[in-house]
């Protein structure tokens, strides 16, 4: 993780001059926004929509046709209380296709053994 955000910050810096919110803020349209995000380090299809609708729902970050870039399911640009938050790793889950009975509370789970297997093992 930490050669991620050292990735991404070095793409800041030498694109952006270091700052940010340039990344948004000098997006000539929803396209110029896409692909500004698409550009930086870790950012697929996936996430790219998902920080368009972040952008546009929580901090009003709108160029023109930023709609087709955005996610069109429930997010966590959608959150706004423990109720809506578990609507957004519902919708993950359900993506995902992991089944209920193997889902850990309050989270989405990432495969493989659960974590009280996995540490039990450890200690052996």
């Amino acid at each position: 993780m930490g050669r991620r955000v050292q990735a991404l910050c070095q793409a800041v810096v030498k694109d952006y001059g270091g700052d940010a919110g340039a990344v948004w803020r000098e997006a000539r349209d929803g396209d110029d926004l896409a692909a500004r995000i698409k550009r930086l380090p870790g950012f697929g299809e996936m996430k790219v929509k998902i920080l368009v609708a972040i952008l546009a729902k929580k901090f009003g970050v709108k160029p023109a046709g930023w709609e087709k870039h955005a996610a069109n399911w429930h997010t966590v640009a959608d959150v706004d209380s423990e109720a809506t938050m578990a609507e957004a790793r519902q919708v993950k889950r359900d993506m995902r296709g992991v089944r209920p009975d193997r889902a850990l509370p309050g989270r989405a789970p990432r495969g493989g053994r659960p974590p009280s297997e996995k540490a039990a093992k450890l200690k052996h």
